[in-house]
C-alpha cells in the first residue's frame, strides 16, 4: 500500500515537474522573442514547435494510461 502511494506520488511529481519546465521554457522563449524583435512568422513557428513538444508529452502520457488500463503494458 505504501509503495503504491509512493509510486503514484513520484509519477505525479514527475508530470507536474515537467509541466513546470515547459511553462518556464515558454516564458523564456516569450522573453527572447520580444527582446529580439522576431517577425510574426518566426514567432508562429517557434510557438508551433513548442506546442508540438508539449502535445507529444501529453499524448505519450495518455497512451501509457490507456495501455496500462487495458493490460497491454
Amino acid at each position: 500500500m505504501v509503495s503504491q502511494l509512493i509510486n503514484e506520488f513520484d509519477t505525479l511529481g514527475l508530470y507536474f515537474g515537467l509541466a513546470g519546465v515547459f511553462f518556464f521554457i515558454g516564458m523564456a522563449i516569450q522573453d527572447v522573442l520580444k527582446k529580439g524583435n522576431v517577425p510574426k512568422f518566426g514567432r508562429y513557428i517557434v510557438w508551433l514547435v513548442l506546442f508540438l513538444g508539449c502535445s507529444g508529452f501529453i499524448a505519450k502520457g495518455l497512451i501509457q494510461v490507456f495501455w496500462q488500463g487495458a493490460g497491454v503494458g
